[in-house]
């Protein structure tokens, strides 16, 4: 069952989570291929963090704003 208007369920966190992931293996991957090797600075994995973040939280949001009829920004 989707989530109503204006809220969230464990699955909508479940799933914000996977695309925050999903979003850092992917910064990480290009940051890798840019750099040519890995490094442990937080120059490096600055972008990582803040792309995985941006990514779990545009997804989150964007399900709080969709009632469970998959319409965005209308009630029930």
């Amino acid at each position: 069952m989707k989530s109503n208007f204006l809220n969230l369920n464990w699955k909508d966190l479940a799933k914000g989570f996977i695309v925050a992931v999903i979003g850092a293996l992917l910064t990480t991957v290009v940051a890798l291929l840019e750099a040519g090797t890995i490094q442990w600075t937080w120059a490096f994995w600055q972008p990582v963090v803040y792309t995985s973040v941006g990514a779990g939280v545009a997804y989150l949001l964007k399900n709080w704003l969709t009632n469970s009829k998959d319409e965005f920004v209308k009630k029930e």
